[in-house]
């Protein structure tokens, strides 16, 4: 990958400004972005809880000019661990749909409560925001309107935030990779609804929280929803040859992969078994979870 500069502006108004933490999960780092033009700024993720990144935030603001808003995509650390040090250094209030918890469906907040489902990967406990924000709410801020809108997949208090005919798409959409959908936090059903939520939009423009802009959102959109059908579709076909643990899908879909890897496809392809398990395409003996044997019923006469 190519290493862009650690703070570029992308159009007037709007600065990107990438944390220090670039990794297999996060590429060349997190993205906190920067909107307006006036005294007054609107900060969007301002990344993990690292000094450098949040004085590299404050060093590309124009002299004079201030935070008046802080907005959170969602509750994993490398988005929202520097939300609270941020605002006590500015004053500005934290804005969120809630905390780390919140938005989950009622399938995984059953599941998190009655068995041992796993995930939780870099999931922010510690953050709560000042303001709770509905879908469809739109903020009045310096930097103009922006809507939020509730996209769960990724994670359940996951937010999109709508600006000037573009959407920034957190860890929903990403140009460089598809999401991590890791349940509970991660929903497989509710990140399908997302990108539909999305597609029906008018906005082109995606800004993700990892990588570069994304200038055809909707064929960006699509192209993930189309990936994860054929997903479903693997899973399915492995199924009809045999009952395959969790481990043995994951291998028959991706084949062999390094043990990171292998983890974090396993989260994926766990999130599409408990989907296809909502829909009644597949069993799960003796109960739905990480160690179950799963089954696709006979569909023979």
């Amino acid at each position: 990958m190519t290493q862009p500069d650690v703070v570029t502006e992308l159009e007037t108004g709007l600065i990107r400004v990438i944390a220090p933490n670039p990794s297999m999960m996060t590429y060349w780092g997190t993205n906190s972005y920067i909107l307006g033009t006036g005294a007054e700024r609107v900060l969007i993720d301002p990344g993990p809880m690292d000094s450098q990144h949040a004085q590299t935030i404050f060093n590309a603001l124009p002299t004079h000019a201030r935070i008046s808003h802080i907005l959170v995509t969602h509750a994993h650390k490398d988005h929202s661990a520097g939300a609270a040090q941020m605002s006590q250094t500015t004053g500005a209030s934290v804005y969120a749909f809630g905390d780390a918890l919140s938005g989950r469906s009622d399938v995984m907040s059953a599941l998190a409560a009655e068995t041992d489902i796993g995930g939780g990967e870099g999931v922010d406990l510690k953050f709560q925001p000042d303001v709770h924000l509905k879908d469809a709410q739109t903020i009045n801020t310096p930097a103009g309107d922006i809507t939020a809108l509730h996209t769960p997949g990724h994670m359940g208090n996951h937010l999109c935030f709508a600006w000037n005919n573009a959407v920034f798409t957190g860890d929903l959409i990403m140009g460089w990779s598809s999401s991590l959908i890791s349940p509970p936090d991660g929903d497989a059903a509710a990140f399908r609804e997302s990108c539909q939520k999305l597609l029906a939009r008018q906005d082109c423009t995606l800004f993700p929280g990892h990588g570069d802009p994304v200038e055809s959102g909707h064929l960006r959109i699509q192209s993930l929803l189309d990936h994860r059908a054929q997903r479903e579709a693997q899973i399915l076909g492995a199924l009809t040859e045999a009952p395959l643990t969790l481990s043995q899908t994951t291998r028959a879909v991706y084949g062999e992969l390094a043990p990171f890897t292998h983890r974090a496809a396993m989260r994926n392809t766990f999130a599409h078994l408990i989907d296809l398990k909502q829909q009644s395409k597949i069993t799960a003996d003796p109960n739905l979870s990480e160690t179950a044997v799963f089954h696709r019923p006979s569909t023979k006469v």
